[in-house]
């Protein structure tokens, strides 16, 4: 019974996720096909992301500045434990742009903001932080420890 309803959660999110990759074809399929890519954030509509990935975005003033450049650095040094999680990086260096997650996060110069398959914010830091430790909190969601649980299940 335990073993049906596993595999039922799985396949409502797997079409949860498939009706949602129609929806934005653009980011959704080319994360899908390499889930260590980085995103711009500028132009992309979040709510697109929502029960898909885990968003992982970096703001900051410059793509030149120190704390993006080392944040960027970290992420991009173990991108496969990043994609385990679902975590879709991205990027908003610009913020002349006003881009819709700018308007919606406001960050104040560099910023990291863990988002949730929900859409709702999970952590903010002002420092750069490496993938050791957002994989740790990300690890401690609950629907990351339901989707440990469903996958052991299925095995």
């Amino acid at each position: 019974m335990i073993r049906i309803l596993a595999l039922f959660t799985w396949v409502l999110a797997a079409s949860v996720a498939t009706a949602q990759e129609v929806e934005d074809p653009t980011v959704a399929q080319a994360w899908v096909a390499d889930k260590t890519r980085v995103f711009d954030a500028t132009s992309l509509d979040i709510d697109t992301l929502i029960w898909l990935a885990r968003p992982v975005v970096v703001f900051a003033d410059s793509p030149n500045a120190p704390r993006f450049v080392q944040q960027m650095d970290l992420l991009l040094a173990r991108p496969d434990e990043l994609a385990q999680r679902d975590v879709i990086v991205l990027t908003d260096t610009d913020p002349s742009a006003q881009s819709a997650l700018r308007t919606r996060l406001r960050p104040r110069g560099f910023g990291l903001v863990i988002i949730g398959k929900d859409g709702e914010v999970e952590l903010r830091k002002p420092s750069p932080w490496d993938v050791r430790e957002i994989t740790r909190t990300i690890d401690k969601m609950p629907l990351r420890q339901q989707e440990v649980e469903d996958r052991r299940l299925v095995q």
